[in-house]
């Protein structure tokens, strides 16, 4: 069985209290989270890693002074956003003019070569079905194993669909247990999704 972890308020007492290991967990919590906001921004690869930093380094210097700790994700995610905001912005800032032009070096009107993007890549709807995913990626890591297994190999793209049988054999288990135990363990998953982080 799956070790508990920590809540996030437990945590942040923990990184507090100089232990390195609770850093390292927190910062892997939350990596995807902090990815998945900066790429949905339209952000490449480079102002990902950048806005990973910049919310991490906060978060390190901001911790001491929390207040309300068991708030940490939406702290974090409310930083993502505004970082990859503040990135898209100096960006655009920074866009030739002959970009937004569309020259081409000829002497015809070419029109803008492309659109301007949404004022709001990342509209609150947006935020919310990704934190809602990361929920849900939290409670499925804190399952254990067998269900996370199998749930996974259920649910998870993969190049083609792995029929029951194939589930079956990977895990070991027979096929006809396999629709009772995806039951059971999706309503474990359905507890802990509930449960505030």
């Amino acid at each position: 069985m799956a070790e508990p972890e920590d809540d996030d308020a437990a945590l942040v007492q923990r990184c507090l209290d100089g232990q390195a290991a609770a850093w390292r967990t927190l910062v892997r919590r939350y990596q995807r989270l902090v990815h998945t906001v900066a790429r949905r921004a339209g952000l490449d690869d480079g102002s990902v890693a950048d806005v990973f930093q910049t919310v991490f380094e906060r978060l390190h210097r901001h911790l001491p002074g929390m207040r309300q700790p068991e708030r940490l994700h939406a702290w974090i995610v409310t930083t993502a956003k505004r970082e990859s905001l503040a990135l898209l912005q100096r960006g655009r800032r920074e866009v030739s003019f002959e970009a937004l032009r569309g020259d081409s070096g000829d002497d015809g009107d070419a029109g803008p070569a492309w659109d301007p993007p949404a004022d709001d890549p990342l509209p609150e709807a947006l935020l919310s079905d990704l934190q809602q995913l990361h929920r849900l990626r939290a409670a499925l890591d804190r399952l254990d194993g067998r269900c996370r297994d199998l749930l996974r190999l259920v649910f998870e793209d993969h190049d083609e669909q792995l029929p029951y049988a194939g589930i079956a054999q990977r895990l070991g288990v027979p096929v006809g247990s396999l629709g009772p135990t995806r039951a059971r363990c999706l309503q474990k998953l359905r507890k802990l999704c509930e449960e505030r982080p």
